[in-house]
């Protein structure tokens, strides 16, 4: 389930629904081969960054977060960092948005960039050629081209490194206690 909370303000109600976001998180999700149930909210900073520091003692707002479960997981999105980053790197919301759900996933899928060698961009690059998606996170934050669309300022880079999932003592707090609100959910 995709859930956009508050509308994403900025962008064109037409660039991206929660229906079409809803179809490439399943292509994604099988593809990441992650089972089970996959909620995605999209929110604002404000509460990416709540949910960073309850999850990850980090206060900040960050582009992406993943909150695996036995069977699942959520993922939650900042809506204001996707919609800078379709700015900066010359493509569209929806492509952004699908960027950082197949990053987010891949997290699900148990994959973490910041201790595998590699292995996560590897699979990243894979899929994103297979979704045929543009540069991924993990691309644009390690990147030295000198092009604007493939070197992000020092703050997206950062971002790009601190988006994964919380420590699993963390996590499995939120097997008890989803991250996502359901107050807003709309099925598409």
């Amino acid at each position: 389930m995709v859930i956009f909370e508050p509308a994403i303000s900025g962008a064109s109600t037409s660039s991206v629904s929660a229906a079409q976001l809803q179809r490439f998180a399943r292509r994604a999700q099988k593809l990441a081969e992650v089972q089970g149930e996959v909620d995605i909210l999209i929110s604002s900073n404000k509460r990416l960054r709540d949910l960073n520091r309850r999850f990850r003692h980090k206060n900040k707002p960050t582009d992406v977060l993943s909150f695996p479960r036995p069977s699942g997981g959520d993922i939650a999105i900042s809506a204001q960092i996707a919609l800078d980053n379709t700015q900066r790197y010359g493509h569209s919301l929806a492509n952004e948005l699908k960027i950082l759900v197949l990053h987010g996933m891949l997290h699900l899928a148990g994959y973490d960039h910041e201790s595998d060698n590699g292995r996560m961009a590897r699979a990243e690059a894979r899929l994103r050629s297979q979704l045929k998606l543009p540069a991924s996170l993990i691309d644009r934050a390690h990147s030295s081209s000198k092009s604007p669309q493939a070197n992000p300022t020092t703050a997206i880079a950062k971002a790009a490194k601190n988006h994964h999932k919380p420590p699993a003592a963390k996590a499995a707090k939120t097997r008890r206690k989803p991250a996502i609100a359901t107050k807003t959910r709309s099925k598409q």
